[in-house]
């Protein structure tokens, strides 16, 4: 369980003596240093790292690091908001260090995850794991409701080093085939030997779609933990191929065309101990919350898809008719909505009934995205929104008559179109608050500049590496 107490100067009670304990285990065990993650506003893992033995003092003082990431793009050039951006000014990183793990797939290193504080020990608002945390914690404060949630990772698997950008697919079987299970089998056994090393409990890995993808799905935690583990996943994947001399890519779109890397959300809601997605007279068993969180999030999937896919190559990979979820509608196991119900198997679905939302990808920020689309949601129960009629097939198929009977319409086409809904989103905003809301903007903003006057192609090359 993640720990909900923001971190303070001087360090939480019993966090010092415990990372003093937690540093000589490490020691003991060969781990040399402490990777200290974080993900910044443009959907970008970025690090410090520390020697083991300084672990007590970042529990106690926390590790220093500029508040201009914040506004740094994927190609690391810098934008600009009126508190943010500037050379002034520092943070502190705090490990969590109920999510401190070693590293299966890099020999002496351990991984932590962290919160970012002032100076002066406030929360800094730009920081979207703490921002997460308080979303969740109001969450059942107000509404008496916990969350559950997991993030799909797909990748696409290169022949490494790869030259000069290009992406060369080091597979070669069918798409879902067993001749690519083969081809990757021995990278994918240390895959699951570290994963389970790592404690990450992995539902299912396969080959999926795409030239030279896979796929893993992993178990259910609260939803900072979720955030945190898509995080740690994606380092140990990226880590376990290089040491087969692969090349891995996260982005949306490897290639301009075909379908590209999706970071599905599947999320749900509890109250005391129940499902609420299951045992109701809603709609499939949903309970009137569920159906209200689910129709607060339809609404406001326009506006969202700023925060969910939030790099130009993002609107490469969401088009209509390859499973993206482009429109906004729902749907019972319908894999062209945008918000999936999946009930579960008759005898498994008050554990496993939830919604998946499908237009995420991984150049999203995790913390960011699931404190976006909670508060979503949550502003529909408060509300009692009412869950329109579902859709079955594929609704690019709809006339635009029976579309628009259903509220049935096409997600922003461009990161352009999303900035504009976002803009216009006011709970939103509000949910990530000014300073936040403004350095997502403004970094949106960046990354459409930056890629002006690319083709798809070359927007496809421009972000093939960054995630």
């Amino acid at each position: 369980m993640t720990t909900l107490a923001d971190p303070v100067p001087g360090g939480r009670p019993g966090d010092v003596d415990r990372a003093t304990a937690l540093s000589g285990e490490l020691s003991g065990r060969g781990v040399h240093g402490v990777v200290l993650s974080y993900v910044d506003t443009a959907g970008v893992g970025r690090v410090k790292t520390i020697p083991t033995a300084k672990l007590a003092a970042a529990a106690a003082w926390g590790v220093g690091m500029s508040p201009v990431f914040d506004t740094f793009l994927a190609n690391d050039s810098v934008v600009t908001t009126d508190v943010l951006g500037s050379p002034d000014g520092d943070l502190r990183l705090y490990p969590d260090l109920d999510h401190l793990v070693v590293l299966a797939g890099q020999p002496g290193w351990a991984w932590a995850p962290v919160d970012r504080i002032t100076q002066e020990g406030e929360r800094h608002p730009g920081c979207t794991r703490t921002l997460l945390r308080r979303v969740v914690a109001d969450a059942e404060r107000r509404h008496g409701i916990t969350f559950r949630a997991a993030v799909e990772v797909e990748w696409s698997v290169g022949q490494g080093p790869a030259a000069e950008g290009d992406f060369r697919p080091a597979l070669s079987g069918p798409a879902y085939g067993a001749v690519r299970q083969v081809e990757l089998s021995d990278c994918t056994a240390d895959l699951l030997a570290a994963f389970a090393a790592q404690g990450v409990d992995v539902d299912q890995l396969h080959p999926e779609y795409a030239a030279g993808q896979f796929e893993v799905s992993v178990g259910a935690l609260d939803p900072v933990a979720a955030a945190d583990r898509s995080v740690l996943v994606r380092q140990t994947i990226r880590a376990v191929a290089a040491r087969h001399g692969l090349v891995v890519s996260f982005s949306p779109a490897v290639l301009a065309e075909g379908v590209g890397n999706g970071g599905h959300l599947h999320l749900s809601a509890w109250r005391g101990g129940s499902n609420l997605h299951t045992g109701g007279e809603g709609r499939y068993g949903m309970t009137a919350d569920a159906e209200a969180f689910a129709a607060g999030l339809l609404s406001r999937l326009p506006a969202l898809t700023a925060v969910t896919a939030p790099s130009p190559a993002s609107y490469l990979r969401l088009k209509p008719s390859q499973w993206a979820g482009v429109f906004t509608a729902w749907g019972r196991e319908t894999r062209e909505a945008a918000i999936r119900v999946v009930t579960g198997t008759l005898g498994l679905r008050d554990q496993a009934a939830n919604l998946e939302v499908k237009p995420v990808d991984l150049a999203a920020n995790p913390y960011l995205a699931l404190a976006a689309v909670i508060a979503a949601g949550l502003e529909g129960v408060s509300s009692a929104a009412v869950l329109p009629e579902e859709i079955t097939g594929d609704p690019a198929r709809l006339g635009a008559e029976r579309a628009a009977a259903q509220g049935v319409r096409r997600l922003p086409a461009s990161l352009t179109e999303a900035v504009a809904e976002f803009r216009k989103d006011e709970c939103l905003r509000n949910a990530l608050g000014p300073v936040l809301a403004d350095a997502v903007i403004a970094v949106r903003e960046g990354e459409i500049a930056s890629v002006a006057g690319l083709d798809d192609d070359g927007i496809a090359a421009a972000y093939r590496w960054k995630y």
